[in-house]
């Protein structure tokens, strides 16, 4: 069986860090410099001639990140890797998956196409924005679902028969459903209308929430504006509280204000992306052991959907 080694580029070690000690091996040597004009050069200081080859981080803005990433996974190849698998927690350009108005790019695509144009083997990602996006690869992709880690969590809250479940737009209904599948729960949707990205104009509650324990769910948060307009016009809906899970905190611009100052009881994240600041009401969960545990599947032919609930 060939060699495992665990890479990480610039912005995903200390997730990459956590991975390798949860699968059991040291995270591999390499160097990432820069020149003066702020082009990226790597170099790996171990040999990985026929090494399976994973190389851990999230392709969050800025773009250097996928830069890094495709010059990486290039460096490794012509280093003769067996193979070389990345591991992107958190899928960048996932929200532009199709045109939804004339004359825009398809960034998704556009991502997936660089990955596979340097070489890389498989792809290891969680919770994308659109899980269709994994028609844009032509090689394996392993889409592991976040619910792993926050149904047991919530199940920790023991909040009992009052508990239901809120997808904060219509396109996060299915989603939504599967968490309160898991609990035999019901849901309601929070439709929202937007003037522009990043801006909502209106939205309005579909269903009761009267005396609820709520759960917004959702795969990402920017902004935070849709998260805690919706946990307001719950809370005006009679909701008893209402807290939010989301899997990637991007938490852009007013983010941190918005949900300091939110009536959320708190926001669940995950570490597919670092915090900028620390938050009272921001809890974070780890996905490290679900990574290290897909890796020993992918590396030991097993199922990766047994990991999910």
């Amino acid at each position: 069986m060939p060699q495992v080694k665990i890479f990480s580029g610039s912005e995903s070690r200390y997730l990459a860090e956590k991975i390798a000690a949860s699968y059991g091996t040291p995270l591999g040597d390499l160097t990432i410099s820069r020149f003066i004009d702020g082009e990226i050069g790597v170099h790996y200081n171990e040999s990985v001639r026929g090494a399976e080859v994973f190389i851990v981080l999230s392709t969050f803005p800025p773009a250097d990140n996928l830069m890094e990433l495709m010059l990486l996974v290039d460096a490794a190849k012509r280093a003769s890797a067996h193979k070389v698998i990345v591991v992107v927690p958190y899928y960048g350009y996932a929200r532009q998956d199709r045109k939804d108005k004339p004359r825009v790019s398809i960034g998704a695509k556009v991502v997936a196409n660089a990955i596979q144009s340097v070489g890389a083997d498989r792809l290891m990602t969680c919770d994308l924005h659109a899980g269709q996006i994994q028609g844009f690869f032509d090689i394996p992709v392993d889409h592991l679902d976040g619910s792993a880690i926050f149904v047991p969590y919530l199940r920790s809250l023991n909040l009992g028969n009052d508990l239901i479940f809120a997808s904060p737009d219509v396109g996060g209904v299915v989603r939504t459903r599967a968490f309160a599948k898991n609990f035999g729960a019901e849901m309601v949707v929070c439709d929202k209308h937007r003037k522009r990205a990043n801006e909502i104009a209106s939205m309005q509650v579909i269903g009761d929430v009267e005396g609820m324990d709520v759960v917004l769910v959702d795969d990402m948060v920017d902004t935070a504006g849709t998260i805690t307009k919706a946990a307001e016009l719950l809370k005006d809906k009679g909701a008893k509280t209402v807290r939010a899970i989301a899997t990637h905190p991007l938490l852009s611009g007013p983010a941190y204000e918005r949900i300091e100052n939110s009536v959320l009881e708190e926001l669940v994240v995950s570490d597919t992306i670092p915090l900028k600041q620390q938050s009272s009401k921001i809890r974070v969960l780890s996905f490290a052991d679900l990574f290290a545990r897909a890796i020993n599947n992918v590396v030991t032919h097993e199922s990766i959907s047994s990991l999910f609930i």
